[in-house]
């Protein structure tokens, strides 16, 4: 049996390279994206132990231009994509959106609603023509619609991703191309310490918060790259955080204590 081929966009760190990791520990060949020769080359280098089956593309994962190019050699390298994950998303500073100067706000638009626009329909071109593949956009804060001071932009691109995702799948209902969401809950990256910095009081809440209902990357990533494997159904939606193991971090918090925001790993003392 052929090898499943999969590509992820943001993939040089945090939940992308889990899942690239994740994904080449069950086999899979796997091609990884970061926005720089820098930052891409780093990840290739953390995972050179998978040399015969990973590689690597720098390209702007918010711009159809970089997307057409990762695909391209992702083509050309694997012969066609079996996985695409529209991973690459950015985040901004805890403020108001008319704090946020034009520059972060056309930044996270892009990434966050261009990239997964454009990335799904590349890849479903693609699939669609040979019939078969899975395409899935990564849902973040605001997918649900649930609401926080100073993040409203941020909320805002991952509601619209859910939408984008759930209509698109509709409409390609009869390709035979699975097209879903993935729900990481609140995974320790960069970017969840950059949503609960600084020192403020509610700073510090989000942080007590976190430490409670955060999972490091390793965890995380294994299950939604097996439960990826194994989708069948026209539109999967993978949840990590679901009401059960949310009650269950709540229980558990009464006698484990955690700190994500205190080693560099992101596991948590």
């Amino acid at each position: 049996m052929a090898e499943t081929s999969v590509v992820i966009t943001g993939s040089s760190r945090g939940i992308g390279f889990g899942l690239a990791e994740q994904f080449l520990l069950r086999g899979c060949r796997v091609m990884v994206n970061g926005s720089s020769a820098e930052t891409t080359l780093a990840a290739l280098e953390r995972l050179c132990r998978y040399k015969d089956r990973v590689c690597g593309v720098a390209a702007d994962a918010s711009r159809r231009e970089g997307l057409l190019l990762l695909h391209r050699e992702a083509v050309a390298r694997f012969g066609g994509v079996d996985i695409w994950v529209n991973n690459a998303g950015v985040s901004h500073e805890t403020r108001p959106a008319w704090e946020l100067d034009a520059e972060t706000v056309e930044r996270v638009l892009h990434c966050n609603i261009d990239g997964v626009v454009h990335g799904t329909i590349i890849a479903f071109s693609e699939m669609r023509k040979r019939g078969a593949g899975k395409i899935f956009n990564m849902e973040g804060f605001g997918s649900d619609g649930f609401m926080l001071e100073g993040m409203t932009l941020y909320g805002t691109t991952k509601s619209a991703l859910t939408y984008f995702t759930r209509s698109f799948s509709r409409e390609a209902c009869s390709s035979r191309v699975q097209v879903g969401t993935l729900s990481p809950g609140m995974v320790a990256t960069d970017l969840l310490r950059m949503t609960a910095g600084g020192d403020s009081p509610e700073s510090l809440k989000k942080r007590r918060f976190f430490n409670v209902m955060a999972d490091d990357v390793e965890t995380v990533s294994a299950f939604l790259a097996v439960r990826m494997l194994a989708a069948r159904e026209p539109s999967p939606e993978i949840r990590w955080l679901t009401k059960p193991r949310m009650l269950g971090k709540l229980l558990l918090a009464l006698f484990r204590k955690r700190d994500f925001f205190a080693t560099p790993d992101g596991r948590g003392s």
